[in-house]
């Protein structure tokens, strides 16, 4: 850019402005000249001259060329050594504002960087922790295989007929409730929630982070721990009815990855997903129904108490083996009675 100087300035204390003509002249001189810079105008005396290029280069028309705030205190202070009362003043304001402007950019910094941690916290809920770094670094996240995982599904057995005896309001309490729960126990264990849609809680152990074969007693003992929930969860506007968990689990290889661009979902798929589902919904209230698949995991690490319940139709996949999962060596907290739960008649098998 073009800069605007008069040289015929003779006093150094008062520079004589560029702008020479009237109103009009001066407005015709910058008229299709965009490009074009004003400033002051500087003097050429040689005794003034160190004034000058200190003033040309705070000028810089890039900013990174300029001198810093103490760079220049200190050239101003080998330029005119004498000092006086309001010299000292001026360059104690000036050291002043410097050392404020440093506090408030380091103040407004510390900001960004607890509003940047709230916004990547928020993101780390919604999708694994691994996947979001990879997506920070622009990295190409794709689809992984896993050769084995247990999957947990679990439902609300007459959430139907509750849904039916409550307004929306109170559903979403219900559910509100039951899910921070449910939230604030699953921290307990090496598991990651995929999703809930309505009264289904979906959560798998074995990824994005493989734990060789603990996914399983992972999955176990955190059904458990949900199941004795159960017994001092209550309904918010149904005091004293039990809520009727019921809960299935599945091992086996899945294929995981992000799928969308607006609200991204981890994703599960493989048949691992669907038999984890009709563990759940083939099972009863307050009770952990597991394929035979977990079964022999389970059994291989030792210290879950499993019960054969039978041979059973499993739809797309005929006739499997299941079992139910009663407790674990040194787990301490009450299980739900089976009295407790509702009558077979009451389930909706699928």
């Amino acid at each position: 850019a073009k800069s605007v100087y008069d040289g015929n300035a003779t006093d150094p204390c008062q520079p004589v402005s560029a702008w020479q003509g009237s109103p009009q002249q001066n407005q015709d001189m910058f008229k299709g000249s965009s490009s074009m810079v004003t400033r002051p105008a500087l003097p050429r005396e040689p005794e003034v001259q160190g004034f000058c290029e200190l003033a040309r280069s705070c000028w810089d028309d890039v900013a990174k060329q300029r001198p810093a705030m103490p760079d220049v205190l200190r050239t101003l202070l080998a330029l005119s050594p004498q000092k006086g009362e309001m010299v000292d003043n001026l360059i104690k304001r000036l050291e002043k504002y410097a050392t404020d402007l440093e506090g408030i950019v380091s103040e407004r910094t510390a900001e960004l960087e607890t509003e940047k941690q709230k916004v990547e916290d928020l993101v780390c809920r919604m999708l694994p922790k691994s996947i979001v770094e990879d997506l920070k670094q622009g990295k190409n996240v794709k689809a992984e295989s896993f050769d084995s995982v247990t999957i947990f599904f679990s439902d609300i057995v007459g959430f139907t007929s509750i849904c039916g005896q409550s307004t929306p309001l109170q559903v979403v309490a219900l559910l509100n409730a039951l899910y921070t729960t449910f939230d604030t126990i699953i921290d307990e264990y090496d598991v990651y929630k995929v999703e809930t849609i309505g009264d289904a809680y979906m959560v798998v152990s074995g990824l994005p982070n493989r734990n060789g074969n603990r996914h399983a007693a992972e999955i176990a003992s955190m059904s458990l721990h949900l199941l004795s929930a159960m017994i001092g969860f209550e309904i918010p506007h149904m005091p004293g009815t039990t809520l009727q968990l019921r809960i299935g689990m599945h091992t086996g290889p899945v294929v995981a990855g992000v799928v969308g661009i607006k609200m991204p979902r981890y994703c599960l798929f493989g048949d691992t997903v669907n038999i984890s589902s009709r563990m759940e919904s083939g099972g009863l209230a307050l009770r952990c129904h597991l394929s035979e698949t977990t079964w022999k995991v389970l059994s291989e690490i030792g210290g879950f108490h499993l019960e054969l319940r039978g041979e059973r139709e499993i739809k797309g996949k005929g006739i499997m083996k299941t079992y139910w999962l009663n407790g674990r060596d040194g787990f301490t907290l009450p299980l739900p009675e089976p009295g407790m739960a509702v009558s077979a008649s009451q389930h909706e098998f699928k």
